[in-house]
């Protein structure tokens, strides 16, 4: 498709499509979501964000993301203005995973009839961990934006607002049970929830989406150094774990001295937030299913001995707090996620004090424990499924690959042409552009607008035949901001040219 034809396409979308089909023409297959989390914590109570080298310095709070921003279409739709997602605003009460699944197909909403049941990375891509999960109904705030969904709070239980999600668990829960990962948004948790519940369907709410097919799909790349690159967020990510088990404040202290030493080359790494971590799981991989972790093998995670003396994986912490229980110890509590089994205690059968191991929520849930503690106070777990307390977790560490240059590999680029990609893409405007090329020269990068007009030449001189990337901060020739719309960063160099689409959204 030559430069032209990308733009008369791209000026179809924009006088007919709309918000979503942009984000997708722009090449941002999965933008990663802020958690929506800005009060810091230590491991009882609400603290002033602590400053470098202090403890509990570096968690979720203290990194500003891709900030939640949806716009209500008045038609029974919300479409996410990050993602590209276009969502039912409502919900589908007491329905099985099958109907949730077949509903799909004839389900219309809105003249759309290409609805579908969200994966789980789509649909935990709305949860917002400014929520509460109180004693009741009246003292928690949902784990989703109610300005725009629809919500409501179990009848039976507060907490039952669990929604499915497409992805079935390869392995089995509880007693080898058929399972399919949704998200309660009513506390704040992913799980792998039973097909069925003694002898019949276990009904649970289900909200269709459309648009974004590639949402969620990780575009992996071992850099060769010991860290991975995800394409398709922008992130990048130590390729080992911790190698030991941590409670949270540990962990974020061990965080920091990772940076002190620059470790892999880089003084940026953070414990990542929730959303950042469920992204890289594998939810095609379970320990019982695969005899690994729930991970791309491009990663390593360290082998462990769990609480029934099984080989297993381990969870990993997220440097976000999961406000959970009574007022006076909500704070204490930070989610983690498990890339092995997530396990629970289980009374066989009730009232019996014979205690059983099982995999109650499968590898890929996210779950929350104590920051600090002792795990032995709770011999038999904690809550309707007895979860297991683990205090102490592992930790992966996060960055984002776009503040450094070289990004693509010198090999990445086929002979004869240029490889070039945006991120963060969308922007609110300011966006690197990463290009690679095999020609030497001269090289420019210019910005168009979808008229081919010329807004910014950046030079990026003789480039080589490696890589780099450049910034443009938003603006025009003469310092304005650019107006929010598409535009295109287009690429000379020796080799040739090359055009991507730049999406600005304010």
């Amino acid at each position: 498709m030559t430069f032209h034809d990308l733009l008369d396409r791209t000026s179809l979308l924009i006088s007919g499509i709309g918000i979503a089909a942009l984000v997708s023409a722009a090449g941002a297959t999965t933008v990663v979501i802020d958690t929506d989390q800005h009060q810091c914590y230590d491991d009882q109570v609400a603290i002033p964000c602590p400053d470098p080298g202090d403890p509990f310095f570096g968690q979720d709070a203290q990194h500003e993301g891709t900030q939640p921003a949806f716009q209500d279409n008045g038609d029974g739709t919300v479409t996410d203005l990050r993602t590209g997602l276009m969502w039912q605003q409502s919900f589908i009460e007491d329905i099985s995973w099958d109907d949730a699944t077949s509903g799909a197909e004839t389900f219309e909403l809105a003249g759309y009839t290409d609805w579908r049941l969200p994966t789980i990375k789509e649909l935990y891509s709305l949860i917002q961990f400014d929520g509460v999960c109180g004693t009741d109904s009246l003292s928690s705030i949902p784990f989703i934006d109610r300005d725009y969904f629809e919500f409501a709070y179990g009848t039976t239980r507060f907490i039952d607002h669990q929604e499915w999600s497409s992805n079935t668990y390869v392995g089995a829960v509880f007693d080898g049970q058929e399972a399919a990962f949704g998200v309660n948004f009513a506390d704040g948790r992913i799980k792998g929830y039973p097909k069925s519940m003694h002898g019949s369907p276990n009904l649970m709410e289900a909200r269709y989406v459309r648009d974004g097919a590639d949402y969620g799909v990780n575009d992996f790349h071992d850099n060769g150094d010991g860290t991975i690159t995800d394409h398709a967020t922008g992130l990048m990510w130590t390729q080992g774990d911790s190698e030991s088990a941590m409670n949270w404040e540990d962990a974020l202290a061990w965080v920091q001295a990772r940076n002190d030493e620059s470790h892999l080359g880089h003084d940026d790494w953070r414990l990542p937030d929730a959303k950042e971590l469920q992204g890289i799981l594998d939810y095609t991989r379970a320990p019982d299913a695969t005899g690994t972790a729930a991970i791309d093998p491009a990663f390593r995670c360290t082998e462990i001995t769990n609480e029934g003396g099984d080989p297993d994986y381990p969870w990993y912490w997220t440097g976000t707090t999961h406000l959970d229980g009574p007022p006076d110890i909500q704070p204490a509590k930070a989610a983690y996620v498990c890339f092995g089994r997530a396990l629970g205690w289980m009374e066989v059968p009730p009232g019996s004090n014979n205690w059983v191991l099982m995999d109650v929520h499968g590898a890929g849930a996210q779950r929350s424990d104590l920051k600090s503690g002792d795990p032995d106070d709770w011999p038999h777990g904690h809550g309707p499924q007895g979860d297991v307390v683990r205090i102490f977790n592992f930790v992966r560490l996060v960055r984002d690959a776009e503040e450094s240059t070289g990004l693509l590999d010198p090999g990445s680029a086929p002979a004869g042409r240029l490889t070039l990609r945006a991120a963060p893409n969308p922007s609110f405007g300011a966006t690197r552009i990463h290009f690679g090329s095999i020609a030497e020269g001269p090289a420019t990068l210019e910005i168009l607008d979808v008229a081919g007009r010329s807004v910014k030449t950046l030079s990026v001189g003789r480039s080589s035949s490696g890589a780099g990337s450049l910034v443009w901060d938003g603006t025009d020739v003469r310092g304005r901001r650019a107006a929010p719309g598409v535009y295109f960063a287009r690429l000379r160099t020796g080799g040739g040219s090359g055009a991507i689409p730049v999406l600005i959204v304010r």
